[in-house]
């Protein structure tokens, strides 16, 4: 992880910490789930958004005044308009992405789930899917969401993060073994 990576999940956990406690306090879980999911399908969609949360060249009134727009417009909650106006007066709005992602965390393990990142060569179908959810289910003892990412680049298999565990049964991966196995013997 590079360190402005890892300053930005820092300062996100802070926040994200506060959000949370202060929606859990007030019973708006509901309201700021929603708000994440409004946030994080608004930040994948407009370009526009993105450059606001990470541009420098905005200045502290441009960004405060645009994000409350942006905020109102979207009719989040009052915690997350508030705290989308803490981050743009504090500068710091380009730890957006990093926030909405500890959040969703925080969000999931409140629900008992957890979220498995899996990658494939091609789209899962929706049985396949169902599928790999009953048996990590099984595995982790916990409902499983999956978000899956397509890579083509691994031919075939599966490379499945759930927490800190990673399963990679990737025919990319299995080349790559018996690449390194036959340079060993010869």
């Amino acid at each position: 992880m590079s360190e402005t990576a890892g300053i930005s999940t820092g300062i996100a956990k802070r926040y994200a910490t506060a959000v949370f406690d202060l929606a859990k306090e007030g019973k708006g879980i509901k309201s700021l789930e929603s708000d994440v999911a409004a946030l994080d399908a608004a930040m994948g969609e407009s370009a526009d958004l993105r450059t606001l949360f990470t541009s420098p060249l905005y200045s502290r009134e441009e960004q405060s005044a645009a994000i409350t727009a942006v905020a109102t417009k979207m009719e989040l909650s009052e915690t997350t308009r508030n705290t989308l106006s803490l981050l743009a007066a504090k500068r710091r709005l380009f730890v957006m992405p990093h926030l909405i992602a500890v959040l969703q965390d925080m969000l999931a393990e409140e629900r008992g789930e957890v979220t498995a990142e899996v990658t494939t060569a091609k789209k899962l179908t929706k049985a396949q899917a169902d599928k790999l959810a009953s048996t990590l289910k099984a595995q982790v003892g916990k409902s499983v969401t999956i978000k899956e990412t397509v890579d083509e680049s691994i031919i075939g298999g599966l490379i499945v993060k759930v927490g800190s565990r990673m399963i990679d049964t990737s025919i990319a991966s299995k080349l790559n073994a018996l690449q390194n196995t036959m340079k060993e013997v010869g």
